[in-house]
Formats: C-alpha cells, structure tokens, sequence
C-alpha cells in the first residue's frame, strides 16, 4: 500500500520542475559579471561627447556609471523573456490556461526595495554631478553654483545674433572675433548671451550647451584637456538659417593662444573702438555700428538687432 500510495506523488509534474528562479539568478549575474566590465572599460570611453575638456570627460563619466548601472537591468528583462520563450511556451495544441498565480510577497518586497536602492542611488548621483563639476554642460546662469578653484580664468564672451557667432575677450582689450580659440589645460569661463532672439550655445566636444537669451548672462565652465577642433551649434530654434549657424573653434598650447591673442587684438584695434564697451549683455537697439563692426569682421548675414533693416518696424 505504501508503494502505491507513493507512486502518483513520484509522477506529479510539479515535483519534478526545475528550479527556474535559481536558474535565472545565476544566468543574470554571470551575464552581469561579464557585461558591466565591457560596458564600462570597453564601450564607455568612446560614449559621447568624448574626454576633449573637464565637462566633456564628466559628462561620459557619468554616461558610463548609468549605462553600467543599467546594464543589468536590461540582461534580467532579455534574460527573462528568452528564458520564457524557451521553457514556458505553450506546447503545440495547448489552449488550456495557466495556474492562476495569487501574488509572492518575497518577490513583490524584493521588487520594492531593489527599485527602491536603485531610484534613490540615481537621484543622489545625479544631483552630486549637477551641482558640480560642470553638471548638464555647465549652463549655470549669472549666479553658478560651481566655479573652478583655478585663480587665473579665461573669459570669452559668446554673443549669438542671427545667425552667426561672435565672442569677445575681455581680458585682451575686449576685441570681438568670428574665430574661438582656447588655451589647453586653461579654465575657461564662457558668459553667453544674445543680441536678438534665444539661441543656444553648443560647443559638443567641449561638453559644454548654454542657452543664449537676450538681456541674459548664462556662465559656463570648461578646461579643455586636449588640443584639436570643435564644432559649434546653435541648439535652439532661431529662425530660418538656423540650420547654417555653426563654426568651429580651436584648442592650442597656452603660447600660440597667447600669441594669436594679442595678434587679433592689434589687428582688430580700430573695429574694437567702435564696439560698445564690454558688459555681459547689451541693448542691441543702443549699438548704433554694430553692422558696420561685423561686416568688418566679415559676418554679413548676422543683423545684430531685434529688427532687420527690411522690417518695416523699427524702433
């Protein structure tokens, strides 16, 4: 009797199922241990927008702990579903319904707290890198909330117009040039503004994105670590050539920034007189020669005011 008695047990299904939990822990954590390291060391130090200057090394940094971070969030959903597809699929001609399943307080706690680390450990991280280090591209408007500890620091003016870029640099006589050049390994302090509607300032292998708006000083920090060429953009939407309102700035040793400095300060003597004096905005209805400054600066599409000279509304 007890033979028989034992033998249905010996034959229910469920006694002789797999432990699947267990097997998709151990999967997921072997595909975490091994994916994490790629992510970070292989895949992370060619994540956008590269290490060209402090904020631009900051910002993929942070790209690496988050795409490291979820890494193994995105292997337990693939995991799961491929483990799913493969061992829980409905065999052929089966239309009966699964168990219905009633809740697992385990699982369900297990969920909570996990998410719970994960979301709270993100917010801290992400408020740490936005209040320093030249968190978001460092657009910290007039007031920052961080500054570079160097004593010395670069100024450069970013003045955007319709549809083109200016900067001026206060520290050599407040000359205003179409050309941006920066001195390696120097801290840079860009005071961006504009002259008519809302740009945006987009220097991408800097690492470095500020709003550009009118009557507005938007400060933003930058070192940059490596010589070479970087693009600039308009990031805002400005009118119809927004699309042409780029140029390129340079990254050079300390001397031939410090040389191509005062040439273009000596060369640009008699425009810079005419320019009104430096301030970190200006009234473009007040700058009674600002289209004549560009047009010696060679920048004849950009109008430099709130109204083009075709506009039958002037002020």
């Amino acid at each position: 009797m007890a033979t028989e008695a034992s033998a249905p047990a010996a034959s229910d299904p469920a006694a002789a199922e797999p432990r699947h939990g267990l097997r998709l822990l151990i999967l997921w954590v072997v595909a975490s241990v091994i994916c994490c390291p790629i992510v970070y060391f292989v895949w992370g130090p060619h994540l956008p927008p590269g290490d060209m200057s402090s904020s631009a090394a900051n910002q993929q940094f942070d790209l690496q702990v988050l795409g490291t971070i979820a890494t193994p969030v995105f292997l337990g959903v693939v995991i799961y579903m491929g483990y799913a597809l493969t061992f829980w699929r409905a065999k052929d001609g089966d239309e009966t319904d699964g168990p219905p399943i009633h809740g697992n307080t385990k699982i369900q706690l297990t969920w909570i707290a996990a998410t719970t680390v994960i979301v709270l450990s993100l917010a801290v991280f992400g408020t740490v890198e936005l209040v320093t280090v030249q968190g978001a591209g460092a657009g910290e408007g007039p007031q920052p909330i961080w500054k570079p500890t160097s004593a010395s620091i670069l100024e450069v003016q970013v003045i955007g117009q319709q549809w083109a870029w200016t900067y001026r640099y206060p520290q050599f006589g407040g000359f205003e040039t179409a050309q941006l050049e920066l001195p390696l390994n120097e801290p840079v302090q860009f005071n961006v503004t504009s002259l008519d509607v809302i740009h945006s300032f987009w220097a991408y292998q800097l690492g470095v994105k500020a709003d550009a708006n009118p009557g507005v000083n938007n400060v933003a920090y930058t070192t940059p670590k490596h010589a070479g060429t970087f693009v600039v953009r308009c990031a805002e939407l400005c009118g119809l050539w927004h699309g042409a309102m780029y140029n390129y700035g340079k990254v050079v040793s300390v001397s031939a920034f410090q040389t191509w400095a005062q040439q273009t300060k000596t060369q640009l003597a008699s425009v810079t007189k005419i320019l009104p004096p430096y301030a970190l905005t200006y009234d473009p209805t007040d700058i009674a020669n600002l289209g004549k400054v560009l047009g010696q600066l060679g920048i004849g599409g950009a109008g430099g005011g709130y109204y083009p000279p075709n506009d039958p509304e002037q002020p």
